[in-house]
């Protein structure tokens, strides 16, 4: 498939009758591993097909790919997502493909979920703080009530990957407040990780943040039944202490 890309290059007309009928047909074929192959040639072909026909006759089927049975197909297209945001620009990302960022957080599988934190994260760089706010972080905080567990843990996973592409103002004002509640969760897995998400904000926020908000609340996690839990929390404090020592 590529050297037929390869071949065209340059000869739009060819292009449309002869590749584009084809690439289409691959992504939807039987075996996962040809619909792979052809989500990883992509962005070459874009390179041909151009980014209006990109947007009308392929990124239907990456929508439909973007649900697909197969996981690893899934992974592929969260992958070649920030790419096609850069190509698609950030209005007509909005329109198509915002939804599917947020929903794949809540994929059946931790790949996927932890592909998809990273995924708003590099959208976030791409797009900037302002569009992460509108688009993103709202949704994303929503989730810290889901019931299951499991979801609530790939929320503090987005934010601590947020974080840094946000700043500190946004970081103290809307994500902090989230991680601070959510160590209340009656879940230790939960809370174990939340005391590594406080961690991952010590070099974010300012120094008066961390001794009146994220310091305290290591402390009660540091008193918690949970061995694992006070394992993690005593760990962030040290890393606070060490923070402090050296500024």
């Amino acid at each position: 498939m590529i050297l037929l890309v390869d071949s065209y290059c340059g000869t739009m007309d060819a292009t449309i009758a002869h590749l584009l009928p084809i690439f289409l047909f691959l992504l939807k074929d039987d075996f996962p591993d040809v619909r792979l192959n052809i989500i990883s040639k992509l962005d070459q072909a874009n390179q041909v097909i151009g980014t209006d026909l990109l947007s009308q006759s392929v990124l239907p089927a990456i929508v439909e790919l973007a649900e697909d049975r197969n996981w690893r197909v899934r992974l592929a297209i969260i992958e070649y997502l920030p790419l096609l945001a850069s190509q698609l620009g950030v209005k007509f990302f909005d329109d198509k493909l915002g939804a599917l960022c947020i929903q794949w957080l809540q994929d059946k599988v931790y790949s996927i979920r932890d592909a998809a934190a990273n995924n708003l994260k590099r959208l976030a760089e791409e797009f900037g703080p302002d569009w992460a706010m509108q688009h993103i972080i709202p949704q994303v905080l929503e989730m810290i009530d889901n019931p299951h567990y499991l979801y609530r843990m790939t929320v503090l996973r987005a934010i601590s990957l947020l974080a840094p592409a946000m700043g500190p103002e946004i970081t103290c004002s809307k994500l902090l407040p989230v991680v601070i509640s959510a160590s209340n969760d009656r879940v230790p897995n939960v809370k174990f990780n939340v005391a590594k998400v406080l961690q991952s904000l010590i070099p974010i926020v300012d120094h008066s943040v961390v001794e009146n908000t994220i310091r305290p609340c290591l402390v009660e996690l540091n008193e918690d039944p949970d061995v694992d839990v006070r394992f993690s929390a005593n760990q962030a404090i040290q890393g606070i202490d060490h923070v402090m020592m050296s500024s």
